[in-house]
């Protein structure tokens, strides 16, 4: 049976909702569903394509998606057996569903749009979801990880299969697959996780106004945000089901235009340096000077190519997430995000960076008293410059010395409401901006609007604490 459905969607209807829903009628015994979307796309007009099942409820749904493709595909099947990666399969219960239609970008008189549904009734299986793995690697230490990157099952042309094979060749430890809206890249990292490679649930909520990061849930979580104080439903949701929330590359060119929700993360570093991060870094900083208390994390937001890459300054990794766990777990991994027990550094071989007061290791809280004095231990960047950072701000400068290096201040009296620490490339400086200058040159020009006094005057990062926080009472 075939559904041709034709609508003049307009920039009014985006202001109203920019959600616009087909409902399709499924009767008992459909086992596949095929949908196809037409329009005019151009730089102007771009609209992104999904599906949910009867289960849907208004704005925030607890069930019944069934996949998303954003504006990467334009076409789409659902079956009882198997699906388009981003989509759902399993039972297909009879009643209405819904084309779900993301108006973008509508153009000033709007676009014609065709929606064609073809049901089928052909004996298939019903196959199950594949069931989470719980692999554990024993010993504490440092653990390297990416924490924001995509397969073919949202926007990225490249399989689960080679990310994997990615991250194998960059030596990380652990990794966060967070594709757009959707959870369905499961189906591999479910039972691919191992304890040589740890992989953490994750996806990231992606609308026009701001991107989010969920880690740690099983669960689809609806991303159908419309008014900015949908944030705090979205955290109380994620927070709800046991995950962590955390706020997206808040930097052009999404920044996170909603309310700030009760994240338990940011991602103040994502892809190389020179991709506007100061911006999420002094966000993050206001933030704790605010009295917020948000752990930093980093990731690459790598969209894996068809084809596995050599190792670059613009590949997966690019920054990493070097995490102090007990054990190598994916609980392991949560909870130390949560607590923010670790660091971002470049890459998997970047600068290793860790502060402490005394027994209080990085995302821990210390009580006020005089005399306090914060200690850190540097390795891999001998002649660069240690900057100790507080709520006012720098608040002092050590020059490091030797590839493995230490370093202390004293705090002042009284302490102003944490300490942390970045390493600032000096003497790496120079090869820092000639390997970003020669993998942006194979791509004709700067990316992302960057200007030549970018390179020249804007600090590079090469490595970013977590806080430890001063209580004052």
């Amino acid at each position: 049976m075939t559904q041709i459905v034709k609508a003049h969607v307009t920039r009014a209807d985006q202001t109203k909702n920019p959600y616009f829903y087909i409902p399709v009628t499924v009767p008992a015994g459909t086992t596949r569903i095929d949908v196809v979307l037409a329009y005019p796309k151009a730089d102007d007009c771009v609209i992104d394509l999904g599906m949910f099942d009867p289960a849907m409820t208004p704005y925030p749904s607890e069930g019944g998606f069934r996949g998303w493709s954003g504006g990467f595909r334009d076409r789409f099947y659902v079956a009882t057996d198997s699906a388009t990666p981003g989509y759902v399969h399993g039972p297909m219960p009879a009643g209405e569903w819904n084309v779900i239609l993301g108006l973008y970008k509508v153009p000033a008189d709007g676009a014609e749009v065709t929606v064609t549904i073809e049901l089928d009734s052909s004996e298939r299986p019903t196959n199950p979801q594949p069931e989470r793995t719980f692999p554990v690697r024993a010993g504490a230490g440092w653990y390297r990880g990416d924490l924001h990157c995509h397969t073919f099952h949202s926007d990225a042309a490249g399989s689960p299969e080679t990310l994997h094979k990615a991250a194998v060749q960059a030596g990380l430890d652990f990794l966060a697959i967070a594709d757009h809206n959707t959870i369905t890249q499961r189906r591999y990292f479910h039972p691919a996780s191992s304890p040589d490679l740890v992989f953490v649930r994750g996806m990231e909520v992606t609308t026009a106004v701001g991107h989010a990061n969920v880690f740690g849930l099983d669960e689809w979580i609806d991303f159908r945000m419309t008014r900015p104080s949908d944030a705090h439903v979205l955290a109380e949701m994620v927070h709800r089901k046991g995950g962590l929330l955390s706020i997206n590359h808040d930097k052009p060119t999404i920044p996170w235009d909603y309310e700030f929700p009760a994240a338990d993360c940011q991602e103040v570093w994502q892809s190389t340096w020179m991709a506007w991060n100061w911006v999420s870094l002094a966000r993050w900083q206001q933030r704790l000077a605010s009295g917020l208390r948000i752990s930093a994390i980093g990731g690459s937001d790598y969209h894996q190519p068809a084809k596995l890459q050599p190792e670059g300054p613009l590949v997966l990794a690019r920054p990493t997430t070097v995490l102090w766990l007990p054990e190598l777990s994916e609980d392991a991994v949560l909870a130390a995000m949560k607590a923010g027990r670790g660091y971002v550094t470049e890459g998997p071989k970047g600068p290793h960076l860790e502060i402490s007061i005394g027994d209080a290791p990085m995302g821990s809280a210390v009580k006020h008293q005089p005399g306090l004095t914060a200690r850190a231990r540097v390795r891999g960047a001998r002649g660069d410059v240690l900057h100790w950072i507080d709520a006012s701000g720098v608040m002092g400068e050590q020059e490091i010395g030797t590839g493995d290096w230490e370093g202390e201040i004293a705090l002042p009296d009284p302490a102003r409401g944490f300490i942390r620490a970045e390493i600032i490339a000096k003497a790496s400086r120079p090869w820092l901006v000639e390997e970003f200058t020669k993998a942006a040159s194979e791509r004709g020009e700067l990316p992302w609007q960057l200007k030549g006094s970018h390179l020249t005057d804007e600090p590079i990062r090469r490595a970013i604490s977590n806080p430890i926080y001063i209580d004052q009472d």
